[in-house]
């Protein structure tokens, strides 16, 4: 008995696995920028919280990551962003 296996290597499951990896990454970088801000003793609320982890711009989260480091609130993160 023979398997089609065609699907698996279609543009319609590429693309399907390039979305889940992109998304995997931001939920990973969003889990880094918190633990940094734990880390670091900043409060986050939880609706800075729930910011962060709902974005999946990988730049942005980028940039909120290096704004993780030096934040003196978590507010700081999107203070850029906010224009």
């Amino acid at each position: 008995m023979s398997v089609d296996l065609s699907f698996f290597r279609s543009e319609t499951s590429e693309r399907l696995r390039s979305e889940g990896r992109a998304e995997g990454r931001a939920e990973g970088r969003a889990e880094d920028i918190l633990r940094i801000l734990s880390k670091r003793g900043v409060a986050v609320s939880e609706q800075v919280r729930e910011r962060i982890v709902s974005c999946g711009d990988l730049d942005v989260l980028s940039d909120w990551l290096d704004r993780s480091l030096t934040a003196e609130v978590a507010e700081d993160l999107f203070a850029a962003t906010e224009a």
